[in-house]
Formats: C-alpha cells, sequence, structure tokens
C-alpha cells in the first residue's frame, strides 16, 4: 500500500460532499474525514519507526522537466499526517451546530488533501503544489464565511502567504538547476554541496515562505485578525494544521539542503522567535475578544517551537515535534469553546461574561483541561514538549532558554486570567441563560479532553514514532557542514 491513497480519499471525498445537500452533506464530509483517519491508523500499524522512507509512490509526472509524483512517510511525515487526518474529523464535527452549505465542507477535504501533500511530498515541485493547493481552500473559507472585514483581512493573508511562496519557488527552481540531472528531488537538493554564499541565498528563499507561514515575528501581521475574522471551522484549520506547515518545512527542507547558511543566520532566526513570544504575550493580556486572545497565544506558542527547531538539536526537534500535535489539540479546542460562547451568547468579549461555571459544570471542566493543556501543566500533553524545547534551546544558549520560558509564565497568566473572568464568578444578566454542552460538542471536547491527558500521561507513544528519523536528519546535516568545512 503506497500514500497515493491518503492523497486522493479526501479529494474524492471533497467531490462527493458536493452531491449532497444540507445535513447530508456534512455527515457524508464527517464519514470521509474519519475513513481517511482509518487508513492513517492502518499506515501507522505498518509503520516500522525506524529513519526510512515508507509507503513510497515515485511516478513520473512532468518527465521532460525531471518532476516526479513522489511522496512517502518517515517518523517526521507519520506525526503529521496523524495530526491532519486525527483533527479534520473533530474540526467537521465542531460545524455540525452551524448552517453551513455543502461547499464549505468540500473545501476543507480539498485543503485537507493539500496539507497531507506538503507533509509527504519528496519532489520539490509537488510539495509547492501541496503548498498552493492547501492556501487556496482556505481562502475560500474566510472570504465566504468570515467575519465583516473577511475580504480585507483575507486579502492580507494571501498576500502574504503568496508572496512568501514565490521566494520558495523561485529556491526549488534554483535548487533543481544545480542537480546533475535537472531534478527536483528531495534527496538529490540534500546531495547537493554549495557554497556558504549561495546557501545562504536558498535558506532566505525558503525562510520567509516558512516565517510567514509559522508565522514568527515579524511576519506575523496577517495572523490575528484572519484566525479572528475566519469562522471558526477556517481558523481550526489555520492554526490546528496549516500552521504547521512552516515548522515541517524547516525541518524537512530548509535546514537540511542549506546548512551552512543556517549555521549562519539561525542566530538571528532564534532572536525573531523569542522576540515574538514575548511579544505575542504582553500583546494578548491586553485582549478583550477571546478569539484575538489565542491568536496571539498562538504565535507565543509557535515562536517556541520555533526556537527549539532552530537550536537543531534531539530535545529541540522532538520537542517541536511532540508540541505541534499538542498545539494543534489545544488550539482546535480553544477555538471551539470561543465557537460555543459565541453562538450562544453572541458575543467573545470576555468582559461580559461571567459565571458560567455555575450554569454549565460540563462546559467549564472541558475549558478548564484544554486551558491547564496550554499552559503546560505537568501530565498534560503541553508539558513535554515544552520542557524539551526549553531543554533544547538551554543547550544552544542560556539566555534564550530564559527569555523563551517567559512563554509558560505569561501563558498561564492570561489564560488563567481570561478562565477566571469567563468561567467562575457571578452569573449576570447575558450568561445566566448559558446552556450547558450536548451532542456534538460533548464528543469533540471529550475527545480533545482524553487526547491531552493521554499524550500527556504517556508522552512517549508519539515521541517513539519520530526519534530515529529525527536522528537520521541531524546527523545527515553535521556530516554535510563538515564536508562543506574541508
Amino acid at each position: 500500500m503506497t500514500v497515493t491513497i491518503l492523497l486522493f480519499l479526501p479529494l474524492l471525498g471533497a467531490l462527493v460532499t458536493l452531491l449532497f445537500k444540507g445535513g447530508t452533506a456534512k455527515t457524508v464530509a464527517l464519514l470521509f474525514a474519519l475513513a481517511e483517519l482509518a487508513v492513517a491508523i492502518v499506515f501507522l500499524t505498518q509503520f516500522v519507526p525506524d529513519a526510512s522512507t515508507q509507503f513510497l509512490v515515485d511516478c513520473p509526472w512532468i518527465e521532460k522537466f525531471g518532476i516526479h509524483f513522489k511522496a512517502g512517510i518517515d517518523g517526521i511525515s507519520m506525526l503529521m499526517v496523524l495530526l491532519t487526518t486525527g483533527l479534520v474529523p473533530i474540526i467537521i464535527l465542531t460545524t455540525f451546530k452551524h448552517n453551513y452549505n455543502p461547499t464549505m465542507y468540500a473545501l476543507i477535504l480539498f485543503m485537507q488533501a493539500g496539507l497531507l501533500l506538503v507533509f509527504t511530498a519528496l519532489d520539490g515541485f509537488l510539495f509547492y503544489v501541496g503548498w498552493e493547493v492547501a492556501l487556496i481552500p482556505i481562502y475560500f473559507i474566510c472570504a465566504i464565511w468570515g467575519g465583516a472585514d473577511r475580504i480585507r483581512v483575507t486579502l492580507k493573508f494571501f498576500i502574504y502567504t503568496f508572496a512568501g511562496s514565490l521566494f520558495m519557488l523561485l529556491g526549488i527552481i534554483y535548487l533543481s538547476q544545480q542537480t546533475p540531472g535537472r531534478t527536483f528531488d528531495l534527496q538529490a537538493f540534500y546531495n547537493l554541496h554549495l557554497d556558504a554564499g549561495r546557501q545562504t541565498i536558498v535558506f532566505w528563499a525558503f525562510f520567509l515562505a516558512f516565517a510567514i507561514k509559522m508565522p514568527i515575528f515579524p511576519f506575523h501581521t496577517w495572523q490575528p485578525d484572519t484566525y479572528t475574522e475566519a469562522p471558526s471551522a477556517g481558523t481550526m484549520m489555520l492554526s490546528g494544521i496549516m500552521l504547521k506547515m512552516g515548522i515541517y518545512g524547516v525541518i524537512r527542507w530548509l535546514i537540511p539542503i542549506s546548512p551552512l547558511g543556517f549555521s549562519q543566520w539561525a542566530p538571528t532566526a532564534i532572536v525573531l522567535s523569542v522576540i515574538g513570544i514575548v511579544y505575542a504575550s504582553l500583546i494578548a493580556f491586553n485582549q478583550k475578544d477571546g478569539k484575538r486572545l489565542i491568536a496571539y497565544s498562538s504565535i507565543a506558542h509557535v515562536g517556541l517551537i520555533a526556537a527549539g527547531v532552530f537550536a537543531w538539536n534531539i530535545q529541540g526537534l522532538q520537542g517541536a515535534m511532540i508540541q505541534m500535535i499538542s498545539h494543534g489539540i489545544n488550539v482546535v479546542g480553544l477555538f471551539f469553546i470561543m465557537d460555543i460562547i459565541s453562538r450562544r451568547l453572541n458575543t467573545r468579549d470576555i468582559d461580559q461574561l461571567g459565571g458560567i461555571a455555575k450554569v454549565a459544570p460540563k462546559f467549564a471542566i472541558a475549558f478548564l483541561i484544554i486551558v491547564l493543556g496550554t499552559v503546560a501543566l505537568p501530565l498534560t500533553n503541553g508539558f513535554i514538549g515544552e520542557f524539551l524545547l526549553l531543554n533544547g534551546v538551554y543547550q544552544y544558549n542560556i539566555w534564550a532558554s530564559a527569555i523563551a520560558g517567559l512563554t509558560i509564565i505569561l501563558g498561564a497568566v492570561y489564560m488563567l486570567r481570561m478562565y477566571k473572568k469567563v468561567m467562575q464568578g457571578e452569573t449576570n444578566l447575558l450568561t445566566a441563560a448559558f446552556s450547558d454542552i450536548s451532542g456534538s460538542e460533548q464528543i469533540v471536547l471529550g475527545i480533545i479532553g482524553v487526547l491531552i491527558i493521554v499524550i500527556g500521561v504517556y508522552p512517549q507513544s508519539i515521541l517513539h514514532i519520530s526519534e530515529a528519523s529525527i536522528t537520521n536528519l541531524i546527523e545527515q546535516v553535521n556530516q554535510k557542514k563538515l564536508i562543506s568545512v574541508k
């Protein structure tokens, strides 16, 4: 069995979903998303956690230009595949209280195909195709179902990400021209031995695309507005999965292809990441809109993940892998919490809320579990990732680690303060009639709560999947640096 079925099943699901109307369309979309998750689980059961690439497909596509449809899964890709196929059914389920038309669900499945192509592509051109395919549906999701300012915000988001993508495309074309066979094969890119000057150019071509997508400071300005104006399902796709494309790109493409450029500019990248942590955390303190607060919280958490990656050691990279999973779960949970509040009370203004725990105890418990995971309480999913990330950054530079560690302190303050304002105290005229969660809401928050606890108690279930691939990649990069120096 090859990865092909994983890439094309969501496309089939998108087409079939368009044939149905109303509630039937969302049910069909959910069934296809669950089928995709089942395929991913089958891959996981057959996956050998070593450094090899498995379930490989390699077919000539545009042979004249050296372009192949080449994709496969190793330990790094496996975790991203599980994140994508695990979150999409949850995200679709969060929409069951909304009245979206079938196009919304078709776009979600279409976007899932693009995301999976990014996470499995082993050909530079194919990687770029997946990168752009994932962008198109989220543009329409935000532009059609977003808030009042959706057109301006979505256009800004599109321009930012598309501009970054063009730099990456130029980098991919340049690398292809340097290979002996004018190919786009990833391994051929790895085998190139460019001098430090040319690697620096390649580094910045890729870095701009990935830094905008994550995003890290100062490339983040599109994110808060987009997350706030996008419909909840769109925000979850963006924050839960899509931003991981940038982090994954750094790990899989940027650093292994241009290790000398990375060595020269890693300090700058880490400084930008750490600045983003502190900046976003301080801005989050002043947010009244709960959705916007979570958006800035996401920038801070991604800044720590980026710093761990650019530290380039086993602890930092393993921390990044598990934290991408944990962040995806937690941020989807937080945005769903805000969606429930907004749908019931028609507001996300934290100052207008209060006392909801008195009238909705199940909702209060679910919200608290997600908040505790987000602030990295021990035995929740956020703890092990942040511990490994800070350990990795510490090995790189103790002062960078000390400043990056502020994300834990500041995050705990603004997240717990938000919980206190929203859930505790006395009810008011607005919140007194708040109804507790039921049906699909209970299922979604129940699944998220279980994942937060299970991953926190037994993180090794995730870490062992990527360990061999991470170790092998670090060794390849270090060896390439030594050869280049000689």
